[in-house]
């Protein structure tokens, strides 16, 4: 028999300089609904999490793979088509990052404010 848990995870907070914007582009990219909106904190519903864009006085974003900012955590998106989902994350203020280790199984990218993320075609993709 398993535990029971005690917790679930309920939602991603996300440091920024600019919370609108950046919760404007995840609810886009996810399909998802816009919820909570001010210049201090913005959150965005989708069908699987909750993702909160928080303003930190000054926002300095992650570099990656390495630097001075470290990033602490990124997020993996499963993706049926990756040449696909990049023209849509680009289109929707994603920069393509300049190390690219495994192209043509993680593709990674940062939102606006310049958190890290990856697309993959490696994880699979179900919908409801």
């Amino acid at each position: 028999m398993s535990p029971m848990a005690v917790a679930r995870l309920a939602m991603v907070s996300l440091d920024c300089a600019e919370p609108v914007p950046l919760a404007k582009f995840w609810a886009a990219l996810l399909d998802g609904t816009v919820i909570v909106s001010d210049d201090q904190v913005s959150a965005v519903q989708t069908d699987a999490i909750m993702i909160a864009t928080i303003r930190v006085p000054d926002y300095r974003p992650p570099t990656w793979p390495g630097g001075a900012t470290p990033k602490h955590i990124h997020l993996d998106l499963a993706v049926l088509d990756l040449d696909e989902t990049e023209a849509a994350a680009l289109k929707l203020g994603a920069s393509k990052a300049d190390d690219q280790p495994q192209p043509d199984q993680w593709r990674v990218y940062l939102d606006p404010a310049g958190h890290p993320f990856c697309l993959t075609a490696n994880i699979p993709f179900t919908v409801g």
